[in-house]
């Protein structure tokens, strides 16, 4: 078989295999409208033990908090020196690994000094599904364009304003959870061409379900917002007519500008983090594409000014990271039994390609020719301490969804000494 054909397979299964994380409090459907957030709810209700979900991931809405918020703050909009300590023990966990690794660890811990350690935090990798962090940056950028005074206008945008999956979803292999409140019913399947969910459902699916026809649906509605300001939303034959009418160029030049300038905003340069290119074969179709690129310092950079308030506002930052708030089943980094009662607030994004080698079988998160794996974090001890890391690798022939798995353990364990 074609080496290409093994690789574009192998990738399709990846995606397929990932399964369904949940992300955002349980108690979050009146403010949201997230469907799936009420069946959570309701299995709560009736089983308060519930399995899927681990004591971390119990918190309420009204529980996530910013924790640089204030003055303390600004003195993380750059990286300090290496905290010694911190730093030794952090390339204690290195020294037989992989010399792809690469990470950025911050402890932000309130009442305590910062604390910073690295490993190659400037080496470059794709970002994957990472990127999907800059398309939710780029809507909440967005909606304060539209309703620069009105933070409930924008919340009503995102509960109301439906969108119907087209051909922009093609092709997408992750499945992502549908639930009618009114029947009960629940499905968890792939994204069809026809379905409608809202501005918040889909962006939902992207960062929780990481469903790339999600991202593609949620980027082209940011462009959209851009395109036709407060004449947003268009019908649907204007929308079609602006797709079809722009000049390519342009639709190139607008995706990259609304995702990214949130990112050079909030003093992360195009070197640390930048996303180019959509996550479906349609939707690069439809617009062009350019290189992406991701680093632990950009991926940590993006972590402090969340905790900061200065991802657009202290109000979208505060509702992104809800967004990235992980109740329901575990994946990756996230997924190591350590940080089970500990509050997760995740993003993770893998890339594997194989081609044929003798005595060598090509599996998920274990390609042989690219093995990217990018998890980032913010986490939340039980003993109140509070820290950020963004770790990075690509690891041929190794299961990189375990590795991260096992390094989440080893960072959270030198995190917990005083």
């Amino acid at each position: 078989m074609n080496p290409r054909i093994i690789a574009a397979a192998l990738l399709l299964a990846a995606t397929a295999l990932a399964g369904i994380a949940g992300a955002y409090p349980n108690d979050g459907y009146a403010g949201t409208g997230i469907r799936r957030l009420e069946r959570l709810r309701l299995q709560l209700e009736a089983d308060p033990e519930h399995a899927d979900l681990p004591a971390g991931g119990r918190l309420g809405t009204a529980d996530i908090v910013l924790h640089l918020a204030d003055s303390r703050g600004d003195s993380v909009s750059f990286f300090p020196a290496p905290d010694r300590r911190l730093q030794a023990a952090l390339e204690g966990i290195f020294p037989d690994r992989d010399e792809s690794y690469s990470v950025a660890l911050m402890d932000i811990t309130p009442g305590r000094p910062f604390r910073y350690a690295a490993i190659q935090p400037e080496r470059q990798f794709s970002p994957g599904s990472v990127g999907k962090i800059a398309i939710a940056a780029g809507l909440f950028a967005e909606l304060r364009r539209l309703f620069p005074d009105d933070v409930d206008a924008r919340a009503r945008l995102l509960r109301e304003r439906v969108v119907t999956a087209t051909d922009w979803i093609v092709h997408d292999e992750h499945a992502v959870p549908i639930y009618e409140p009114g029947t009960g019913a629940f499905v968890s399947r792939r994204v069809r061409e026809g379905d409608a969910a809202t501005l918040y459902e889909w962006t939902d699916h992207m960062l929780s379900a990481s469903a790339n026809a999600a991202a593609s649906l949620v980027w082209k509605e940011v462009m959209l917002m851009r395109a036709f300001g407060a004449s947003y939303p268009p019908s649907p034959e204007e929308e079609a007519a602006f797709f079809s009418g722009t000049p390519k160029t342009e639709l190139r030049d607008l995706a990259v500008s609304v995702v990214n300038e949130p990112l050079r905003a909030a003093g992360i340069p195009e070197t640390r983090w930048r996303l180019g290119s959509f996550f479906t074969r349609r939707g690069k179709a439809i617009v062009p594409g350019s290189p992406s690129l991701g680093t632990p310092a950009g991926a940590l950079s993006f972590l402090l000014q969340i905790e900061r308030g200065a991802v657009v506002d202290a109000w979208s930052s505060l509702e992104i990271k809800r967004l990235l708030y992980m109740t329901a089943r575990r994946i990756r980094y996230a997924s190591s039994p350590a940080l089970a009662s500990s509050a997760v607030y995740f993003k993770s994004g893998s890339l594997y390609r194989c081609e044929p080698e003798p005595e060598f079988t090509c599996r998920k998160y274990m390609g042989n020719v690219e093995n990217t794996m990018n998890s980032i974090a913010i986490v939340e001890r039980p003993d109140g301490t509070v820290y950020c890391v963004a770790l990075m690798s690509n690891i041929l022939r190794r299961n990189s969804a375990v590795e991260h798995q096992t390094l989440a353990t080893f960072i959270d364990r030198i995190m917990g000494r005083p």
